[in-house]
């Protein structure tokens, strides 16, 4: 039987996104869990925004982070800008009641900038154009970085591919059911 604490304590997913040379991509995997147990094991967490040329991805509770995704495109929709919709939404949700209460964190990328955003008001721009968020974030994070530095030449969308499948290996909260998107696919 789950306790109380147990049942709100969920644990999904894995969110990995990669600007370079201007392109950009994201990838999750698919797993939603709720204590011990598997619910889902074919979530997208992952979507397009902005007529498909934002990229964005939450980690947490599903309807926490759909509602930021939606509050995000909104601020995209407002002021045109992936940062400052970044950081108006940040304010946003540092200061208002209902949002303050949301348990989720984003990863939104266009072609020039990838940023986190979480609920205690961080915008964070890595230097180094790699996002992580989730429970397999740090496996993810650093097999992206690996391959980026050491590996052989690999699109950057078989890179997030590949370091997500990486993370489901290592991981117990992340699985090897794999979206990813792509800006500007053709």
């Amino acid at each position: 039987m789950l306790k109380r604490k147990e049942i709100m304590e969920y644990h999904s997913t894995t969110i990995l996104g990669i600007v370079r040379d201007g392109n950009a991509v994201i990838g999750g995997d698919g797993q939603v869990s709720l204590g011990e147990m598997i619910v889902k094991s074919n979530s997208s967490k992952v979507r397009y925004l902005a007529d498909d040329s934002v990229l964005a991805g939450f980690a947490g509770a599903a309807a926490d982070g759909f509602a930021l995704l939606s509050r995000f495109e909104d601020k995209l929709q407002e002021h045109h800008d992936l940062l400052r919709a970044a950081v108006e939404l940040a304010k946003e949700w540092r200061t208002d009641r209902y949002l303050r209460r949301l348990e989720a964190e984003l990863a939104v990328l266009n072609e020039d900038k990838a940023l986190l955003l979480t609920g205690v008001g961080d915008v964070l721009e890595p230097e180094d154009g790699i996002v992580a968020i989730g429970s397999g974030a740090g496996y993810a994070l650093a097999s992206a970085r690996s391959m980026l530095k050491f590996g052989k030449k690999m699109p950057i969308e078989k890179i997030v591919e590949n370091a997500l499948m990486i993370a489901s290996q290592i991981c117990i909260y992340t699985n090897s059911n794999i979206t990813v998107l792509k800006l500007n696919e053709e």
